[in-house]
């Protein structure tokens, strides 16, 4: 078992199979399932409700109750209702989730109020954009000071660490009052849940910077002025970037609850929407394209890593996770 070596890195090939594989896996026990009969399946589909006046094609029921109402058919000479092992509505399978994938941008809202899964999607990354961009405006310039400057960490840090552990849901409706009912409380949300771990995940980075570049520094001539933005900011740059690819998946974490907050908008209101009206393909079509578009993200965040630092090696990179 070579490769389980710690450390050990993988081939190319080696590398894409296993990165395919997590996510075929996952897909076959789904698949199995959903299409096994044997494996789970605790309902019964009604295809034939026979004498049994209450049963209607399509119907689900327990499998015990559907065995009483066979039995009591068999006693009384009547035609017996037939179905088939279904697994729970909630639960569809895979290839109905799939189809939902191309056909919920094709579908128009189930109300007047409700609006399209694109619309949606749009309203939530924009949702997100804001509530990181403003978390990282003010958090990775205080982060990278607590982690230069001892004064500044003292001062702040104490603050910070009691502030994170109070959940940012809670502050929903301080928000709402504050900041109206649309869009502004929910990107409070997602700035409360992200600018106080920024603020220590980058401090905590940035001491982690090689103390003999500032000696180097210092010995070539360069002031306190410009040791921040000419050593220590280029030198944890790398680190700084994953730092944030990370803390970009935390804000979308939040940005479920955040959206219950106020009026109902974005991703959300359509998940919501197509639960309440039991369409639950729909459902983890919704849910899916939020895995699709962070992925994705982080796909792209990635390669543009490789581009900005090619001398940048870890090893993530050589497990093939997509943070390098």
């Amino acid at each position: 078992m070579a490769a389980l070596r710690v450390g050990q890195s993988l081939a190319p090939r080696t590398a894409r199979r296993l990165a395919l594989l997590s996510f075929v896996l996952p897909l076959l026990l789904w698949s199995a399932v959903s299409y096994i009969p044997f494996v789970w399946h605790p309902l019964i589909l009604i295809t034939d409700p026979g004498d049994v006046d209450y049963f209607q094609p399509g119907m689900r029921m327990d499998r015990a109750d559907f065995r009483t109402e066979v039995a009591h058919a068999v006693a009384a000479h009547k035609p017996v209702p037939q179905g088939v092992p279904a697994n729970p509505i909630y639960l569809p399978p895979p290839h109905a989730v799939f189809l939902a994938l191309f056909t919920a941008f094709a579908t128009p809202p189930a109300t007047q109020d409700g609006n399209w899964l694109h619309e949606s999607l749009w309203h939530s990354i924009q949702v997100i954009f804001w509530g990181f961009v403003i978390s990282s405006i003010l958090g990775v310039p205080l982060g990278i000071l607590c982690g230069a400057y001892a004064p500044i960490s003292k001062l702040s840090e104490p603050f910070v660490e009691f502030f994170r552990y109070l959940p940012a849901p809670a502050f929903g409706a301080l928000a709402v009052s504050i900041l109206g009912i649309y869009d502004g409380p929910k990107i409070a949300i997602i700035v409360i849940g992200t600018f106080f771990q920024q603020v220590l995940i980058i401090a905590n980075t940035t001491r982690k910077l090689d103390f003999s570049l500032v000696e180097a520094a210092l010995t070539l001539g360069t002031d306190q002025r410009r040791m921040l933005t000419r050593v220590v900011i280029p030198a944890i740059l790398p680190d700084l970037y994953r730092d944030q690819r990370i803390l970009l998946g935390w804000a979308w974490t939040y940005l479920i609850v955040a959206e219950l907050i106020g009026t109902t908008s974005g991703i959300t209101w359509f998940i919501t929407q197509q639960a309440r009206y039991q369409h639950f393909p729909n459902v983890y079509a919704g849910i899916a394209m939020i895995g699709i578009i962070g992925f994705g993200t982080d796909a792209l965040l990635g390669l543009l890593a490789r581009r900005l630092f090619p001398w940048e090696r870890s090893i993530a990179a050589q497990f093939g996770a997509s943070t390098a």
